[in-house]
């Protein structure tokens, strides 16, 4: 049965993430001195494993008060860690923090979804997200879309679901009871969602106990419910 929604997960699924770029260092040196005016006082890898352990502590912290799949606030984190962000307008902390995530890896739309994309869209699928996210992914997403002359209102507003504005992540299962709700909200069954994820884990076991057919995006498919974007789309557009 062809679904009438696609909901896609983001990293590794709509974005190829690619390793840093080879002037990581460099990009890491030239934003301390543009945004805080000052040299490093942390390495990249240093401010890494720094991020590492607070988001750890944070993570047992919500674990204690029940929340089994916690989600922290990157900005928050790298405050944390770098309290001269505190004192910098919003926007600039904002930048600070887009551009720290880019001098650890890089991102690209998926190939196939340059074509793809559009054609769900005319077909007459509604798209959403269901993203273990921060804010900047939002940005990085706009923009690996604009390379294909797309932007983000290809995809359904109320069908998204950004875990960095819940304070929880997938696999909890209420990601996907939010969802559900939604759907059958607007007269939308269960069985009429399509869930597209590159982990098996967090993408399509949770779902599929929601009654949503899945897809496991693979370059070594293993079932007739999973393979790369070209299979799929052709299964979609006929």
């Amino acid at each position: 049965m062809k679904p009438k929604v696609l909901i896609f997960d983001v990293y590794g699924t709509l974005l190829e993430v690619g390793p840093p770029p080879a002037d990581a260092d460099g990009q890491w040196t030239r934003l301390w001195k543009e945004i805080l005016g000052v040299m490093p006082r942390l390495s990249r890898l240093d401010f890494a494993v720094a991020c590492s352990r607070e988001v750890v502590a944070r993570h047992e912290c919500a674990r204690g008060l029940g929340i089994r799949h916690p989600e922290v606030s990157w900005p928050a984190i790298a405050q944390s860690v770098v309290p001269e962000l505190c004192s910098v307008p919003t926007k600039q902390r904002e930048l600070f923090i887009l551009r720290q995530m880019g001098t650890g890896h890089t991102t690209r739309l998926f190939g196939a979804l340059v074509e793809l994309l559009p054609a769900f869209k005319r077909k007459g699928y509604l798209l959403g997200i269901a993203s273990n996210a921060q804010a900047y992914t939002l940005t990085e997403l706009e923009w690996a879309l604009s390379t294909a002359r797309l932007d983000m209102t290809i995809f359904d507003p109320e069908l998204m679901f950004w875990s960095y504005q819940h304070g929880f992540a997938k696999p909890d299962p209420h990601v996907f009871q939010i969802l559900t709700a939604r759907l059958e909200h607007r007269g939308i069954m269960p069985a009429d969602a399509l869930m597209v994820g590159d982990r098996q884990d967090n993408d399509v076991d949770p779902p599929a106990r929601f009654g949503w057919q899945t897809w496991w995006l693979t370059d070594s498919p293993g079932t007739e419910k999973s393979g790369s974007w070209e299979v799929l789309g052709e299964r979609l557009m006929h």
